[in-house]
Parts: C-alpha cells; sequence; structure tokens
C-alpha cells in the first residue's frame, strides 16, 4: 500500500528573534495534548533554557553528528516531526547537503512536519535581505519548495519589541551583530516577510481560479490599468493613475497603448516607460483594431480591479452619435471600474508595446479592410438617405432631368462608399440603379427602359458608384496595411532596445513576445531546461477575439539547442512572419546573456590562475630546490646545511598547504559547510600566536592592548588566521609599521544560557596602517573574493584574505568593518563578545 506523502507547515519569521522555534515547540504541545505523537527532530536551543528542547516534555529523536537523522524518526514513524532551521546546513558527509532535503525525505514517508525559516534564507530574497542587513546569505530554501508547502505561517513582531528583546538578552543569536537588529532593517526584513506572503497568498487565489474556472471576485491588491491614446494627456493620466493606488496594496499603474488602423503611435515612448517605472508601473503596448476590446481583454489578462482612460468632453449628443473609447470601454467593461478622465494637455502621449492582441490584430477583419461598425453604418445611411432622397426629388415636380437624379444618386453612393466601403456602397448603388429606372426613367413606374441614352445612364451610374467603393475600399485597406506595418516596425525597434539595454534582456523579451502576440504563456527552453518564462493570468471566460478552438502550443527554434513555447491563439500568415525575427532577437539576447556570464566567469577565472601561478610558483621553486640539494650532494652537505634545506623545504609545503587550505576555505564558506568550534579565547595569547605566525617583529607593529580583558567567546585558530591575514595586508601596504589594538568597547549582546542569561561586552581588535586607504565607496569590495584593490600586479596572493577573515568574523557572531585611520590609512576593527560565565 502506497504511503501517503506527509504534509509541511512552514513558520517564516522576518528575523531571528521573532519567536519561530518557541512557535514551533508550542505547536507541538499542543498537537501532543490532542492526542497525537509529536517528535523533536532538530531544534536548536539558540543559547536560551526557552527554547531548549529539553524543556518541552516532547519526545527527541538524537541528531546524528549534527545532523537530522533521517532514518531514525522514519523508525519511529511519529505522527509529526519538529524541525528547526528549514535551511540548515548538514555537515560534510551526509546524505543531503541541505535539512529541507532531509524534511523532503520524512514528507516522502508519510511524516508531517513543521519547520522554521527566516525571510533571508528564502532562495530569491538572500541577496535583498543581505543588502538589507549585511550579513551574508548562507544556507537557503528554494522558493519552489517553500511554495510547495501546505502551510506557511507568520510568526510576527513588532520591530521595537524585537529590539527590546536584544537589549534584554533574550536573543542569542550572532546574527545580531551588523545592521540585522537595527530598526529600519527590522521594518525592512517584516516588509519583505508580508509582500512575500501576500505575493504567495494571491498566486493561490490565481491558481484556485484557473483550476476552477471561478469567476473573479473583487480583488484584494488594487490594480490600475490606465489606457493611452489619442485623447488626454499620457503623462498625466500616468500619474493620475498612481495616485489611484497610492493608498493601497498594488503595484504602480499599467500602461497600454492600442496600436493599431485608428491609432496613431506614442509620442516619446521611452520617456513614458520611465516616467511608468519611476511610478512604480510599468508600460505595455497592444496592437489591435478593436481598441475597447483590446483594453479590457488585456486589463483582464492582468486581473485589474480598474481602468483609467481618457475622454474628449463631449456633449451628450455626441456621446451618442460619435462615442470615444473611454465611453465604450465603459459599456463593454463587466468587471473592473472605469473611470473617465476628460482630457488635459495635448493628445498623444502613446505606449510602447506588449500586451495582447498583435496577434489578434494579424488575423485582421473578416468581410474587408473597414470595421464592422463602420460597415453597419453603411448599411444603415444608404438603407434610411436612400429613401429619404427619392422622396425629397419626387416631391419637387419641375425636377423632371434624369441626368440630375443619377449625380444626386451618385453622391450618395459616394458617401455611403467613404462611410461603409464596398458592400454598402455596391448595394446602394444596386438598389439606387432600380430607383432611378422606376421613378424617373421612362415610362414611369416600370422597369422598362424606352431608351439607349436612358439605360446609359443607370448602367453608368451604378458602374461608377461600384468603382469608387472598390477605391475607397482599396485606400482603406492600404492604410489598415501601412499602420500595421508602422505598428509592426515600433514593436522591433521595442525589442531591438531591449537586446542592447541593460540586464535580463532575455527575460524582458520573453515577457514581451507574449503580451505583444496575445498568448497566455511562453517558455524559453534550453537543453531541457527552463532560461525564463511568462504566463499571463486567465480571464474567467476565454476572449471575444480568441475563441478555444484557436488556441494551440506552437514551438520555434531559438539559435541552437533552444526552443519557445508559445500558448495562445493561432497567428495568420503575417504574425508567423513577425514571430521569427523577433525569436531571432531573442537568440541575440540569448548569445549576449551567455558571453556576459562567460566573460565575468573568464575574469574570475584570469584573477584565479595569475593569483595561483604566482603563488604557487615560489613554494614549490623553494621545495624544489632544497629537495635537489638534499639529493644531489647528500653526500657532501653538512648537518647544518641539511637541516637548512629540510626548514626551506618544509615552510615551502607549508605555504603550499595554507593556500590550499583557504581555496578550501572559501567554498566552506560560500556552501554555508565552515565548521567554528567557540571557545574561551584569551586575548593576549592569541595576538601573540599572530604576530608569530605574521613574523611582525616589535618594529613594525605597535601593540596597545587594554588590562583585563574579558576571556572572548571564538574560535582561537579561526580568530589567529584573521589577525594574520590583517596584519600581513597591513604590512603590506603600510611598510613604516602598524598598530594592533585591543580594547573594551560599550555594546552588549546575549551570549548566555539559563535563567539568569549573561550580557557581555564587546572587545574590539584594531588593526591600523598608514597606507593609502581605500575609497569609501569601494569598501564592499575589499570583502570579494579574488580582489586586490590597492595592488598594482599579480604578485601579492589570490585576494582571499579579506573575504575569508569576514566569513571567519561573522561565523563567531562578530563583525569586520573598515574604517579610516586618522592621518590616511585604513583600519581593520573585529568585534567580538565576551565569553558566557566570565566575569571580565
Amino acid at each position: 500500500m502506497m504511503t501517503a506523502r506527509g504534509r509541511l507547515r512552514v513558520l517564516l519569521g522576518a528575523a531571528h528573534g521573532v519567536g519561530t522555534t518557541c512557535a514551533m515547540l508550542e505547536e507541538g504541545r499542543r498537537l501532543r495534548d490532542e492526542g497525537r505523537d509529536v517528535v523533536i527532530a532538530a531544534a536548536q536551543a539558540h543559547s536560551r533554557s526557552a527554547t531548549d528542547p529539553g524543556a518541552w516534555g516532547l519526545d527527541v529523536v538524537p541528531e546524528t553528528a549534527g545532523r537530522l537523522d533521517t532514518d531514525a524518526v522514519l523508525t519511529r514513524r511519529p505522527d509529526v516531526a519538529l524541525v528547526d532551521e528549514l535551511a540548515a546546513a548538514d555537515p560534510p558527509g551526509s546524505r543531503h547537503l541541505r535539512r529541507w532535503e532531509d524534511v523532503e525525505d520524512l514528507l516522502a514517508g508519510g511524516v508531517d512536519v513543521i519547520s522554521t525559516l527566516t525571510i533571508d534564507r528564502v532562495e530569491s530574497l538572500s541577496e535583498v535581505a543581505w543588502a538589507i542587513t549585511g550579513v551574508p546569505p548562507g544556507g537557503t530554501v528554494p522558493d519552489a519548495v517553500l511554495r510547495a508547502a501546505d502551510a506557511v505561517e507568520v510568526v510576527d513582531l513588532a520591530p521595537a519589541a524585537l529590539q527590546a528583546r536584544l537589549a534584554a538578552g533574550l536573543i542569542g543569536d550572532p546574527r545580531s551583530g551588523g545592521r540585522a537588529f537595527q530598526l529600519d532593517s527590522l521594518i525592512a526584513l517584516r516588509e519583505l516577510t508580508l509582500m512575500w506572503v501576500a505575493d504567495d497568498a494571491d498566486q493561490e487565489l490565481r491558481r484556485y481560479r484557473d483550476r476552477h474556472g471561478a469567476a473573479r471576485s473583487r480583488q484584494i491588491r488594487e490594480r490600475v490599468v490606465v489606457a493611452l491614446g489619442d485623447e488626454g494627456s499620457a503623462p498625466s493620466l500616468l500619474r493620475r493613475a498612481a495616485r489611484l493606488v497610492s493608498g493601497s496594496a498594488g503595484a504602480g499603474p499599467i500602461g497600454v497603448h492600442v496600436s493599431g488602423q485608428r491609432n496613431r503611435p506614442l509620442e516619446d515612448p521611452p520617456a513614458l516607460r520611465r516616467l511608468a517605472e519611476r511610478l512604480g508601473g510599468s508600460l505595455h503596448e497592444v496592437v489591435g483594431d478593436d481598441v475597447p476590446g483590446a483594453i479590457i481583454d488585456f486589463a483582464r489578462s492582468v486581473d485589474a480591479t480598474q481602468i483609467v482612460v481618457a475622454t474628449a468632453g463631449r456633449g451628450p449628443v455626441g456621446r451618442v452619435l460619435r462615442p470615444g473609447v473611454g465611453e465604450r470601454v465603459a459599456r463593454r467593461a463587466d468587471g473592473p471600474d472605469v473611470h473617465l478622465v476628460t482630457g488635459s494637455g495635448e493628445p498623444g502621449g502613446r505606449l510602447p508595446r506588449p500586451a495582447g492582441m498583435l496577434g489578434g490584430s494579424l488575423r485582421g477583419a473578416p468581410g474587408g479592410a473597414l470595421g464592422g461598425v463602420r460597415r453597419l453604418a453603411g448599411f444603415a445611411l444608404a438603407v434610411v438617405a436612400g429613401p429619404l432622397l427619392t422622396w425629397f426629388l419626387l416631391a419637387d415636380p419641375a425636377q423632371d432631368s434624369t441626368a440630375v437624379v443619377a449625380l444626386a444618386f451618385q453622391l450618395l453612393v459616394v458617401v455611403v462608399a467613404l462611410v461603409g466601403g464596398i458592400w454598402p456602397a455596391l448595394c446602394s448603388a444596386v438598389g439606387l440603379g432600380v430607383t432611378l429606372d422606376y421613378f424617373f426613367t421612362a415610362p414611369l413606374r416600370t422597369f422598362s427602359i424606352s431608351s439607349i441614352s436612358h439605360l446609359s445612364t443607370v448602367v453608368l451610374c451604378v458602374a461608377i458608384a461600384a468603382l469608387v467603393s472598390l477605391i475607397v475600399d482599396r485606400a482603406a485597406r492600404q492604410t489598415r496595411a501601412a499602420r500595421r506595418s508602422a505598428a509592426e516596425s515600433q514593436l522591433l525597434q521595442s525589442v531591438s532596445g531591449r537586446v542592447l539595454g541593460g540586464q535580463d534582456a532575455v527575460r524582458a523579451l520573453v515577457d514581451q513576445i507574449r503580451e505583444s502576440f496575445g498568448m497566455t504563456r511562453a517558455r524559453l527552453i534550453r537543453d531541457g531546461e527552463e532560461v525564463a518564462s511568462s504566463s499571463a493570468a486567465l480571464a474567467g471566460t476565454a476572449s471575444g477575439r480568441a475563441r478555444a478552438g484557436q488556441w494551440r502550443r506552437s514551438s520555434l527554434p531559438v539559435g541552437e539547442g533552444a526552443r519557445l513555447e508559445l500558448d495562445g491563439p493561432a497567428l495568420d500568415a503575417s504574425g508567423q512572419k513577425l514571430l521569427p525575427v523577433i525569436t531571432a532577437q531573442l537568440a541575440t539576447a540569448l548569445d549576449r546573456a551567455d558571453l556576459s556570464r562567460a566573460a565575468a566567469s573568464g575574469k574570475v577565472r584570469t584573477a584565479l590562475l595569475s593569483a595561483l601561478g604566482h603563488d604557487l610558483r615560489r613554494p614549490l621553486a623553494s621545495a624544489t630546490a632544497a629537495v635537489t640539494g638534499l639529493r644531489s650532494a647528500a653526500g657532501e652537505l653538512t648537518g647544518t646545511d641539511r637541516a637548512e634545506l629540510l626548514e626551506t623545504a618544509a615552510e615551502s609545503l607549508s605555504a603550499l598547504s595554507g593556500l590550499i587550505e583557504d581555496l578550501v576555505d572559501v567554498r566552506r564558506l560560500e556552501t554555508g559547510a565552515l565548521a567554528v568550534t567557540m571557545a574561551a579565547v584569551d586575548v593576549e595569547d592569541v595576538i601573540g600566536d599572530a604576530l608569530d605566525e605574521a613574523g611582525a617583529g616589535p618594529d613594525q607593529v605597535s601593540l596597545d592592548v587594554e588590562p583585563d580583558l574579558p576571556v572572548l567567546g571564538a574560535d582561537a585558530a579561526l580568530l589567529r588566521r584573521v589577525l594574520v591575514n590583517l596584519l600581513t595586508n597591513a604590512l603590506r601596504h603600510s611598510p613604516g609599521g602598524v598598530e594592533l589594538s585591543a580594547r573594551r568597547a560599550g555594546g552588549t549582546r546575549v551570549v548566555g544560557e539559563g535563567e539568569g542569561e549573561d550580557v557581555g561586552d564587546v572587545v574590539e581588535l584594531s588593526v591600523a596602517d598608514h597606507g593609502p586607504g581605500i575609497d569609501p565607496g569601494r569598501r564592499a569590495e575589499i570583502f570579494m573574493p579574488f580582489q586586490r584593490l590597492g595592488d598594482d600586479d599579480n604578485t601579492t596572493g589570490l585576494g582571499l584574505g579579506l573575504a575569508l577573515s569576514k566569513g571567519f568574523v561573522e561565523g563567531m557572531g562578530g563583525t569586520l568593518e573598515p574604517e579610516d585611520t586618522p592621518g590616511g590609512g585604513l583600519t581593520m576593527v573585529v568585534s567580538l563578545y565576551r565569553w558566557p560565565g566570565e566575569d571580565g
């Protein structure tokens, strides 16, 4: 019998200390009291008795070598397993790299899991959180794993309350260093958390509607579409729409312009796009002949709640006889609210191109070049005006000239042709010809014609009317083709601009292709993996322009090894001719992206190989020379010579070992697998060891160590390496000497356990040089691997020292910050905390 998959609940917090672990343990105890079998599979005490798993009276499955023992949990087969820190890293040699993969095994085994996570560990948001807090991202959880959870619940705490917890010693996490617990950082992280949850809820609602075909109820988040066209000032309309959403949780205004037979191109689309982006929105262009329909379809595709459209302010009669786009949108829109805004400023701003009906417009309108409304108007004019003109001519007894009547009828046919095109005009010409024969050609009131001249008049009248109708229809077709070509040219220009401009051009082009051709989904796939995708929300009913039977999936090649999959309405020959041109641009953008990545990778590889070449050459040459000397002159060497050669070989091999160790540690830092062994460390002892290892004598380093410093909580080996790196860098840039100082600072931090938690002093270790210093705007770069700011050649190592030092210090719960040295130079300040239980 197949085991049912377990359910995953994730307790999501904005920052460490909001109470996710306590909430998990409390929920576990509640479920146990309800009779369910609950075990603690992994939980961190976080240096507090309140989060000590043993204090909650729950069964514990012990961890094995620091990792979640999935085999033991599955053998125990509880109803619910509590797993803290979903993004935690498993130790080397484990079955998986990350704890969330262990959780997947538990879920597959039918065990329900309750876990915890902070927003900075969500993969797509880790770099955003890093920018907010200054804390590098550690292990992360893929967004797909989190979105696939059966429930994501926010454990929230006001930022001020969280700071109060920190001050009271109730948070014992290393991340309390840096900017992580500054008020602005906590507010930003809280906002990020709530936005992620709101977005997840919005996507879940869309998925439900798509699965069940549910009608679209009122949206929680306001989405305002502003239609830009011939009426109204486009910038004014965008700003008006931005004011409508300024007080809601929605995004900025979504501008849309319909390019087609009856619309002029937008004026200065790049400026309008920049304005829309500054207002927090976006700009799109749709190609279509039915302007109101295209606007409404686009609004539905983005789940708009409101449509803002300009109106020319016509009077009541004008709105009835000649309604504008705004009036027609208001009549036909059955979902979003429509705001009619009186046009102000000069007409013109119009929009760039993406969303929806390029394919529809390229399919064209059936039955001629003119639209259905104009054809109906032409037929109506022929039906109404023909009898009226006949009555008027019959009412004049003096009117007996067949030629004059024929000219009047020809004029009416020409007017009908101008209004409705060829078919209304031909019908009018035939009808008026018959009327001319019956009422105005002798013998009257019969369909017989007494003379050739009268017959010629009737035939010429019909022929001229038909000829004029054909000319008018042909002109309309040419106009339509010209405007469609202009719209296509504008689209290609926009696509070319995206290829040349900025980052992520591939994703932007995929979005634009989907929107421009009215597709519901577009996916770029290469070597079986999705490179970029774009999807539109489907309306509850099919678009009036794209019936269900016309929708299909198509696939087009994009360069070598890639293809573009499109789901949506079928395109006619014009659309199929244009699409390959755009996919060629997409292939170019894909190649540019590959070249950019290769160039960036090449720069790092060149820097690495250059530095490796030098750093490996020196110790290898020394070791080789020493070993060669021992072998070639073994019988001639004195004991002293032999000892010196052995010492040279040992030092060289030690340097090689240090180089390899640095490279391995960089990898460990990147994967979050660096092991940190915290213990009590005497400041003076570690400073002495660092000075010895760096080979710095009293004439090079000036010491200033404050007496009676507390014992630090640190990893002695890592701290020594940090100080050696800092001293080596400082001496290289300041040959005249450097200052190394250690003093007690004023900050405090939770480090203790039990009921009476200790609050420890901060100790700052500073290494100051008097070299050229670093530009404040580039200080963040010095902590990146393979960076050697201020070095003029490739003979100064791999540029890993400061990157490793920062990672080591933060792994010990401290901070490493650069400061200016008074009088010029750079000072590196290491801040660490007192070991728990020490009086200092």
